[in-house]
């Protein structure tokens, strides 16, 4: 199972995702206002003090939809994993599927509310676009996107994932108590792993090396009782 741990900011911030046996990274950039917003210049030296370190991946997270800027990201930084989070289009996937070719993984996210998915109906299309793991991910008040900490209601996030034909990410309110686990659906086909940020980080907002490992030790095999 794949645990991403999103917002690292610094070469600290990675040591401890290492030291914790955390798989992803989540680096962001093209997140404006986001608190763990990176120009490109940091984030291509975090992705690849990543890399020279053995671990964890790192994740591009960005909500620009342009794809040729996505790409020229991806190529400043080098890495091999891309988050697409806002609404962009399935046409827009493509675009960005064509520029990258078939050596980056895409994951899109998409954004549940307390009622379902915004994006329901368009998962296949998404999926037709180039899209290799899906990631169901809680929207906040007045449509915020991204590291809202708030859980996905179980009814919605088993809808979500029932119609997935995709590997998929589980975020929304996870962390190390399970974060309200929706019945069936970890066990299911399909599910891949989980993504946190607020559960990860202490007091003053930095990542928490014992939070980190609690939640890496939850959600190993053997962790939990799925």
């Amino acid at each position: 199972m794949l645990v991403k741990v999103c917002g690292a900011r610094t070469e600290a911030d990675l040591e401890v995702l290492r030291a914790a046996g955390v798989d992803l990274a989540g680096l962001w950039h093209g997140v404006p206002g986001g608190h763990a917003d990176l120009d490109l210049a940091t984030a291509a030296r975090l992705a690849a003090a990543a890399r020279d370190e053995g671990g964890p991946e790192p994740v591009l997270v960005t909500l620009r939809e342009d794809p040729g800027a996505v790409a020229a990201a991806v190529r400043a930084t080098g890495v091999r994993w891309v988050q697409l989070h806002g609404y962009g289009r399935p046409v827009s996937v493509r675009r960005l599927r064509d520029a990258l070719g078939p050596g980056v993984a895409l994951v899109k996210v998409l954004h549940l509310t307390g009622d379902g998915c915004v994006e329901a109906g368009l998962a296949a299309a998404y999926g037709r676009a180039g899209t290799d793991l899906f990631l169901l991910d809680r929207v906040g008040p007045g449509g915020r996107v991204g590291s809202t900490g708030l859980p996905v209601p179980d009814a919605v996030a088993a809808g979500a994932a029932a119609g997935l034909d995709r590997p998929f990410l589980r975020a929304g309110g996870v962390s190390a108590a399970g974060g309200g686990p929706f019945p069936g659906t970890l066990a299911r086909p399909g599910f891949a792993g989980i993504d946190v940020d607020t559960a990860a980080r202490g007091a003053g907002g930095s990542l928490c090396p014992a939070r980190v490992a609690a939640v890496r030790a939850a959600w190993s095999p053997g962790g939990r009782d799925r």
